[in-house]
């Protein structure tokens, strides 16, 4: 390990873009196939593997979506989930705020209950086993419709108090941010967050509508705002989170080449950018690896990567002491280190 991945996995860091089904490794999955006595079309692990060369989005949720019918129970969703937090805690971080499908799992018959059960115990247990905090996001899919998003929130309320944010997330072309705008006001109403995705492979238009229609707090991905100067510019001034995934822009090509990313144009424009790992079973690496990559392949300097882990508490739905203990905690690091 170079000095760089060391001061990297030892940099105290939020993750704000983590699909947790997008975490389920190839491993993990056939395990719950056995356990759970259900036939998945790979022979290996190495064939699972394989079938992660797809280079567009749609490619991707398709092995996604079928990935996913390997969950079935409470034990299920929450070692998945406890698979994430041992990676997270290992890649220095402190806090994640977790997005989940539940509608992914609803349509196959299982229910709300069984799924967020899942994944709170497991956010319990990494508290207390990792001091890791965790908040919950609720994503609908954006492929689906307006009042199957409804059933979904409606669904979610015995538990609303234990989830901080609804998300938009599934395929983004076609689908713009305005035609859950209800649902969002709906939501905010309720007293949660709102964040979208917006901007990967949408165009900047998408971006407008999530601020102007949906009201988010935060933008999920948004690199194609760079495209639109006055956007830029707006993000930059009204200082917006991008949740930006470095590893995911390569392998669903985004970006041709990591050499191209523009995380660094997007921190000297005055960019709200966090650096998250999407994905990570699926696009190559965890949060730690995201770093590593674009470090590499950017020459990011330590003090650009400690503003991208600062910019990751001051984006987080923390409640303000708690950023302000992480920031402190960051700057004890760097303080530390040679």
């Amino acid at each position: 390990m170079t000095d760089l991945d060391s001061f990297i996995a030892g940099l105290p860091k939020a993750e704000l873009h983590l699909h947790i089904e997008g975490s389920l490794e190839p491993e993990l999955m056939f395990a719950l196939a056995k356990r759970n006595g259900i036939a998945i079309p790979y022979a290996s692990v190495e064939d699972v593997r394989a079938a992660y060369a797809f280079s567009n989005l749609q490619d991707f949720l398709d092995i996604y979506y079928a990935g996913a019918d390997v969950l079935r129970t409470r034990q299920d969703f929450h070692d998945l989930t406890t698979a994430y937090f041992e990676r997270a805690a290992a890649d220095g971080v402190r806090h994640a705020e977790i997005m989940f499908d539940p509608q992914t799992h609803t349509a196959r018959g299982i229910a709300f209950e069984t799924v967020i059960e899942g994944l709170l115990s497991a956010c319990a247990e990494a508290e207390a086993n990792h001091g890791l905090t965790s908040r919950l996001i609720l994503c609908f899919l954006r492929h689906l419709s307006e009042a199957q998003a409804f059933e979904t929130l409606a669904q979610a309320e015995p538990w609303l108090d234990r989830i901080t944010a609804v998300g938009l997330d599934s395929s983004e072309i076609g689908h713009p941010p305005e035609k859950f705008a209800r649902v969002f006001a709906a939501a905010r109403d309720k007293g949660l967050k709102l964040v979208a995705h917006a901007g990967e492979e949408g165009p900047p238009a998408y971006v407008h509508e999530a601020l102007d229609i949906l009201h988010v707090d935060r933008i999920d991905h948004g690199n194609r705002s760079l495209e639109d100067v006055a956007l830029t510019d707006r993000l930059a001034r009204e200082g917006m989170t991008l949740t930006v995934c470095p590893l995911s822009n390569l392998k669903l090509c985004v970006i041709d080449r990591m050499e191209d990313h523009p995380i660094d144009r997007m921190l000297e424009q005055g960019l709200h950018a966090t650096i998250n790992s999407d994905d990570p079973a699926y696009f190559g690496g965890y949060v730690a690896d995201n770093y590593r990559a674009v470090a590499a392949a950017r020459g990011l300097t330590r003090a650009q990567l400690a503003t991208l882990a600062r910019n990751s508490f001051i984006g987080s739905f923390l409640p303000p002491d708690a950023v302000s203990a992480h920031l402190k905690r960051i700057d004890t690091y760097l303080a530390a280190q040679p």
